[in-house]
């Protein structure tokens, strides 16, 4: 009998978990969505395997199960399904183990500290439970009813770690956040179980404040090799980790490319583009698409601004992909909007071309500007947006394979 692996649920389509198993070698993983009447008579199954639980059927699970270890019980979730040779479901939470593994890979020490968990449902229960074993000296609970609500989040302002287990700046819905990190005055570290965007807008806010953080791939990654170790009955090596946040990191992030007008962005990612493999998306072209219109056309007729709010949409919907190479206009560096959207899941580079090479046909901000003087206004907003800078003076395809070699070496930043 063939036995079934995989990931239950009720709404799947932005988990990662199948290529993580893949690469562990469970080749049969697959996303099982199952709504609440099914979950008993599937659970029933006797060609069950082994199975991960997400939202919402980590609690729901439990009574259906026959053995459940103690430390998930404990924490009142569990993430891990096994029917083992005797016919009984055996039930775990190896969320914990990659909790522990995400917060140890950041630098985020808990022993002695106060953590703020916001959110109440399942990830909430791990994170509390860990928090604590981590050494935690108080751990507060936020949720939108609770005694400690985000209301009244002035009485945790000596927060040392805020730990996001809530769906808040989840793809699709990026760019929001549950809270505002300057609340916390005494903040040094930031976990978001969130893994699509790499970069939640909680991140970014750790970010720019220098904060130490990480997103939850680490932990999804981890908890992962850890399911399989109960699904075969063998230890994985923590290597295996690396391994594969590794490739998941290369795969999902975005290349993105930014410039002056005419250095050569549509032409080096073309070339990016069969170099790597990956679809390049070109922004601007994409308000063509949109309008029916040419750029110059909507400059002339309808002005820069009116240009401008339909490039920060277009931006902000192709931010939202993965594993793609953007192609921006020169100046989506103008709007400070912008910055989100192509940071949350790109790694961005500038190309320098020397601005006598620079082409100016068809580009209304450029034919017959000072060159010059526009480059000396936009630079440090360059500098603000890029991760890199690679020079576009020589060949194209020498320009493609320097951003795909630093590509590959910083991806997994």
């Amino acid at each position: 009998m063939e036995k079934i692996y995989g990931l239950l649920g009720r709404k799947l389509g932005h988990s990662w978990s199948a290529p993580i198993h893949h690469a562990l070698g469970c080749g049969g993983y697959r996303l099982i969505e199952l709504e609440p009447e099914e979950l008993a008579p599937f659970l029933r199954r006797e060609d069950i395997g082994g199975l991960n639980v997400t939202i919402p059927y980590k609690r729901d699970v439990m009574p259906l199960c026959q053995e459940i270890d103690e430390a998930a019980l404990a924490i009142g979730s569990v993430n891990t399904i096994v029917r083992r040779a005797d016919g009984k479901l055996y039930a775990y939470n190896t969320d914990a183990a990659g909790f522990c593994w995400m917060a140890r890979r950041a630098g985020i020490d808990f022993a002695g500290k106060k953590a703020v968990i916001l959110g109440s449902g399942g990830a909430s229960l791990t994170a509390r439970a860990m928090a604590r074993k981590l050494g935690a000296r108080e751990v507060a609970v936020i949720s939108r009813s609770g005694p400690d609500n985000y209301d009244n989040l002035d009485r945790h302002a000596d927060a040392d770690i805020v730990v996001n287990t809530t769906p808040v700046g989840m793809y699709p819905n990026t760019g929001a956040a549950a809270v505002n990190l300057t609340r916390f005055p005494r903040c040094t570290g930031v976990l978001d179980v969130i893994y699509n965007p790499r970069r939640t807008a909680l991140l970014l806010q750790a970010e720019e404040l220098g904060i130490p953080c990480s997103d939850g791939l680490p932990m999804l990654v981890a908890q992962a090799t850890a399911a399989e170790e109960h699904f075969y009955g063998k230890p994985i090596p923590d290597s295996e980790n690396e391994r594969i946040l590794a490739m998941l990191r290369r795969d999902t992030q975005n290349i993105v490319l930014i410039g002056m007008p005419g250095c050569g962005k549509t032409t080096v990612g073309e070339a990016l583009a069969r170099l790597s493999g990956r679809e390049a998306i070109d922004i601007d072209q994409r308000i063509v698409e949109r309008t029916g219109r040419s750029i110059p056309d909507i400059f002339a007729r309808d002005g820069e601004a009116a240009f401008r709010a339909l490039e920060r949409e277009e931006t902000a919907a192709a931010g939202k992909l993965s594993g793609k190479i953007l192609l921006t206009g020169g100046g989506v560096v103008k709007d400070q909007r912008n910055y989100a959207p192509l940071r949350q899941n790109g790694r961005i580079y500038q190309l320098q071309r020397d601005l006598t090479a620079l082409a100016t046909d068809g580009r209304p901000l450029s034919a017959g500007a000072d060159l010059a003087e526009m480059y000396a206004q936009r630079a440090p907003l360059y500098a603000r947006f890029r991760d890199a800078v690679i020079d576009n003076n020589g060949a194209v395809e020498d320009t493609a394979a320097a951003i795909w070699r630093d590509f590959l070496e910083h991806s997994g930043d």
